[in-house]
């Protein structure tokens, strides 16, 4: 997960070039819907769903309609790299919102500084690595992270006990048929590039109908909040990805920052000796969200 997820930030900044955000969000979903959709109906894993269509809905709005389109605005503006780097304050976000929904180990010491030493990182990767973006981006960046932190939560408190691909096929399919309206304002002029549309393809049959099923698994084994913390290595991925294919720059001011994050990440979601462990469901057997 760490490296699949570590790609589409250059995938993403390789397609925005001849791509509206929503038209890329509409090709990656609707191809990985194709492409999930007949094997999840083949094993009569839709028909479960009707009665969870507003869970569903929900997480395929907040997991992939809003962050996706908000990913690829964002990076029309900045680096894959800083894109990467941003999100890797996805595990403390995660932290927080187990926090303010109580559905998570308590807090201690050892997590609080965690979070403290996290927001720092970030503040040292936003405020040295501005390159002239402007406010907006890094909004954008801001609520991409928390809806990757949330998508996790709805997906464990609602759709636990359904069959993870007929979830994911179907979350899939209705971000693409919503995303139809709105890519039909946004079509290119003119034929994409073969880059834009490998990119697209990629992203679409490895980054998403693949990854996603990967991490169910994961999410299965760990549980939403650990689960996350893929974000450790997908930023060093990014960069590294940016930097020796895109030729973006790497600052003194991202390294320190990640350094940042990564330890802050790690002591905020490390479980402690005073954990209070969620209600086991068959999907998340660990049962830690913390």
């Amino acid at each position: 997960m760490c490296v699949i997820w570590g790609i589409p930030y250059l995938l993403i900044k390789v397609a925005v070039e001849d791509l509206s955000p929503s038209m890329l969000v509409l090709a990656r979903t609707g191809i990985a819907a194709l492409l999930l959709l007949p094997i999840a109906a083949a094993r009569n894993e839709l028909r479960q769903l009707l009665p969870y269509w507003a869970p569903v809905l929900a997480f395929a709005v907040i997991e992939i309609a809003i962050p996706w389109v908000l990913l690829g605005a964002a990076e029309q503006r900045i680096t894959s790299s800083l894109a990467g780097l941003l999100l890797a304050a996805v595990p403390l976000v995660g932290t927080v919102i187990a926090l303010a929904t109580r559905s998570s180990e308590r807090l201690g010491l050892q997590g609080w500084v965690g979070l403290f030493l996290g927001l720092a990182g970030v503040a040292s990767i936003v405020g040295v690595n501005l390159e002239g973006a402007g406010v907006l981006p890094l909004a954008q960046m801001a609520l991409v992270a928390v809806c990757y932190a949330a998508g996790p939560f709805i997906l464990q408190r609602w759709l636990a006990d359904l069959p993870p691909l007929g979830v994911i096929a179907a979350s899939l399919g209705v971000a693409a048929v919503l995303y139809v309206p709105i890519a039909a304002f946004s079509l290119p002029e003119q034929m994409p590039s073969a880059k834009a549309i490998g990119s697209v393809v990629a992203l679409a049959v490895v980054c998403t109908a693949v990854a996603f099923l990967v991490f169910f698994a994961l999410i299965a084994e760990v549980g939403p909040v650990r689960a996350t913390v893929i974000t450790y290595v997908n930023p060093a991925v990014a960069a590294v990805l940016g930097v020796a294919i895109l030729d973006e720059r790497f600052t003194l001011g991202m390294a320190v920052g990640f350094v940042l994050v990564l330890a802050g990440s790690v002591l905020a979601t490390r479980r402690g000796e005073t954990a209070v462990p969620t209600p086991a469901s068959p999907l998340d057997p660990a049962s830690e969200s913390a």
